[in-house]
């Protein structure tokens, strides 16, 4: 399916510009008229939008993507994730409002390139613009971000490639349900959600430990290499949080530089940004 321009999120979008034009002028501190301006709304309806969707102001969301707010965050999230495991809890502990659990295929499955899964794949709206989700019987098995219309077919062709051999259907009625799950659930009524990813070995382990890291957390490379006892392997690491094809549900996002640089992104960098200061800012 071909997603037209005019059903795209054109909220998401606005607030991906003004995230983009505080950033490049946050110094001289603009005020709201110019960034309202910018992405062509009113002062009032931009204000009204940003705080809908951030639940701050457009200054206290940037501020909590400073290096100096992040690198406290990092030692607040290593203090944190020490604390739960320390006390016995896991990624499934109340500590998180979104619990998670991964299976792998087995080795025979890998070796067959999916043959025989039937996955049903869906286009949706979300808090981060378009995604494109895949499931199966067995749990989530894709989820990745559109940055424009043109994406639609390369991100069906993405997924189809990597689950190569499996028969897909899009049901929209059915992605829709775990959609909702995902990104509009109650935080007070915590959602379990199974994924179902293929990877190698060391990519799961990398993967398993992404799980661990609290909603508004943000951790190092060189933390998740501790984390699965791979201190020096650090551009593995990198590699394999690159390679996640889970977004978001495998917070690939809330890894970053030591120096508390965001860095890179495989779905845009501002989308990065997005999500880490919308996060913060619904958990303070």
């Amino acid at each position: 399916m071909i997603v037209s321009a005019n059903e795209f999120n054109i909220n998401y979008q606005r607030i991906e510009q003004a995230i983009q034009f505080l950033e490049e002028n946050f110094q001289r501190q603009p005020e709201l008229d110019e960034v309202a301006e910018n992405v062509h709304l009113s002062p009032f309806h931009f204000q009204r939008l940003f705080t809908e969707w951030a639940g701050i102001s457009p200054k206290r969301f940037l501020q909590f993507l400073t290096v100096g707010f992040l690198k406290q965050k990092l030692h607040e999230t290593k203090n944190l994730s020490e604390a739960a495991e320390s006390a016995g809890l896991s990624s499934q502990s109340r500590v998180y409002d979104l619990f998670t659990t991964l299976e792998a295929v087995t080795p025979q499955e890998y070796k067959k390139q999916g043959e025989g899964l039937h996955i049903e794949y869906g286009i949706h709206e979300t808090p981060f613009g378009l995604c494109l989700i895949g499931v199966t019987e067995r749990g989530i098995c894709w989820l990745s971000f559109l940055n424009t219309v043109d994406d639609t077919k390369v991100s069906i062709e993405d997924m189809k490639t990597h689950w190569h051999n499996s028969v897909f259907h899009q049901n929209q009625d059915i992605t829709f349900t775990f959609v909702q799950q995902i990104f509009h659930h109650n935080i007070s009524s915590p959602t379990k959600l199974h994924l179902f990813v293929k990877g190698t070995n060391f990519q799961i382990k990398v993967w398993d430990a992404l799980l661990k890291i609290p909603t508004g957390g943000v951790i190092t490379y060189q933390d998740v290499a501790e984390k699965i006892d791979s201190p020096r392997a650090m551009q593995a690491v990198g590699s394999a949080v690159g390679s996640n094809h889970i977004a978001y549900l495998i917070p690939c996002h809330r890894v970053i530089r030591k120096d508390g640089i965001l860095g890179d992104y495989r779905w845009s960098a501002t989308r990065k940004k997005s999500m880490i200061g919308w996060e913060m800012a619904k958990q303070s």
